[in-house]
């Protein structure tokens, strides 16, 4: 499992959250509708919260702590997504470029095109 499922991974009822936030049901509720957090619904409707729910209350609670409205937290977490979505591009750009490598690396070490770094990267590659 990914750290990433992990991270996103519903676990906490909201009273839990509410003992690890230090906000009440009813904040944690109001921003849930406000779409800061998605909780999972268990067959009850129970909400479970994750540990990204969890970072986002804490950054929301210091965040109005410091004066900051509704207007301005909504602003700066349309940022801080963007960031998250241009980062999650990135590694997936990374990732493909990777194993466009390793591909060429492994599979054409021996043709007299390949250079000198491809013979190098073969053997980093190789499991």
């Amino acid at each position: 499992m990914e750290q990433s499922e992990r991270l996103h991974m519903p676990l906490f009822s909201i009273r839990i959250v509410k003992e690890l936030t230090g906000l009440t049901p009813r904040q944690i509720r109001y921003y849930e509708t406000h779409g800061f957090v998605r909780p999972a619904r268990t067959d009850g409707n129970q909400r479970l919260f994750s540990f990204a729910d969890v970072d986002v209350l804490l950054d929301i609670k210091q965040l109005t702590d410091r004066g900051v409205n509704m207007a301005g937290i909504k602003e700066m977490m349309k940022e801080q997504e963007a960031e998250r979505e241009k980062e999650v591009r990135e590694r997936e750009e990374l990732k493909k470029l990777r194993e466009r490598l390793k591909r060429e690396a492994v599979n054409h070490p021996n043709e007299t095109k390949a250079s000198m770094i491809q013979g190098q990267l073969s053997h980093f590659f190789r499991s």
